[in-house]
């Protein structure tokens, strides 16, 4: 299991490097089983407390669409490039460098092909075993 970020009192400073160096992404395409999807994401939790808390980074360059749906309330603060959403409805909608996404609980979303950005995100919840190195 992955050690906590939050070990010791105080705080850290973490570089989007080290973190990527220290929590490689990985390949979400296989982890959904969708080849064409071009999508990398690693789950990095904080705190294993009674609340836990998770950080992650997400990647996402052309190729296939995927649909995903949101089990707890999560945001994404898009850090490079654009992401392209659409809705329930099929609206279109595109996240920019230094643009917040906010996703509640239980409402699907679909990540458009076309997306080429990257993110980091927040979540009230563990760290996905699956989403971890």
């Amino acid at each position: 299991m992955t050690k906590p970020l939050a070990s010791k009192p105080g705080f850290e400073i973490f570089k989007v490097a080290d973190l990527e160096k220290k929590y490689p992404l990985l390949d979400l395409g296989k982890m959904i089983d969708k080849r064409g999807v071009n999508s990398e994401i690693v789950d990095i939790p904080i705190t294993e407390s009674l609340n836990p808390l998770t950080i992650g980074l997400f990647s996402m360059k052309p190729g296939d669409s995927f649909d995903f749906l949101y089990e707890t309330l999560e945001f994404k603060v898009v850090t490079k490039g654009k992401f392209v959403l659409r809705d329930e409805e099929g609206n279109r909608h595109v996240a920019e460098t230094g643009d917040i996404i906010l996703f509640s609980p239980n409402v699907p979303v679909v990540f458009d092909g076309e997306s080429d950005g990257e993110a980091i995100y927040t979540k009230h919840a563990p760290a996905d075993p699956g989403m971890m190195n």
